[in-house]
């Protein structure tokens, strides 16, 4: 009991320190505590698939892309230049996709079955590792992950692809070549500016 109270405290302060860290590095720092913190807490419940797929997928996996996006943020030594307002012209469709990606999402939660587990002695508890119906094991985690779960799964799985498009869109300082009349009177200018620069220097 003693050791679920020093780890409840572990996973609150570090909740608390990742969101308030001044240095988003320290936030990983505080989120990586937080994982482990958390592993821990699925060991004590016997749970050691859980305990293995928190730290393979959470901290292995997850933390590293936090750590990439930082990273991308973070390249370079001069600020990003500030580049025209997009989201006006993105607004609109973005707004009708996810109305079509509701519309889509509302009829397949109408029109599907609900699926039951199969009955089981009872509901999942402790017991050896690896047996069936028992808290933590491989066929207990799947079977909720795949029916009671599979809405909240496939929502996060969109969210992280959305926040690496977003990231991606947002990093990226120049946008990409379009062959247009301005766009080439552009370059034109600023090869010209450039060559005065020199000449000047």
């Amino acid at each position: 009991m003693i050791f679920f109270w020093v780890l409840a405290a572990i996973l609150i302060v570090s909740a608390v320190w990742c969101i308030t860290a001044r240095k988003a590095v320290y936030s990983v720092v505080a989120l990586l505590l937080n994982f482990a913190a958390l592993a821990a807490t699925y060991l004590t419940l016997n749970a050691e698939f859980l305990a293995v797929i928190q730290l393979i997928v959470y901290s292995g996996a997850i933390l590293m892309l936090f750590v990439f996006v930082i990273a991308l943020l973070s390249s370079g030594i001069a600020p990003f230049s500030v580049g025209p307002d997009r989201l006006p012209r993105i607004a609109y469709p973005a707004l009708a996709l996810v109305l079509i990606a509701v519309g889509f999402l509302t009829r397949a939660l109408v029109h599907s079955a609900v699926v039951t587990p199969p009955a089981t002695a009872g509901p999942s508890s402790l017991g050896p590792v690896g047996a069936a119906g028992v808290f933590g094991s491989v066929a207990d985690f799947g079977t909720a992950l795949f029916t009671t779960y599979l809405l909240p799964f496939e929502i996060t799985a969109l969210i992280l692809m959305v926040a690496v498009i977003g990231v991606v869109l947002l990093a990226g300082d120049q946008a990409p070549y379009v062959a247009t009349k301005k766009r080439e009177e552009d370059v034109k200018r600023e090869m010209r500016e450039a060559i005065l620069r020199e000449g000047g220097q």
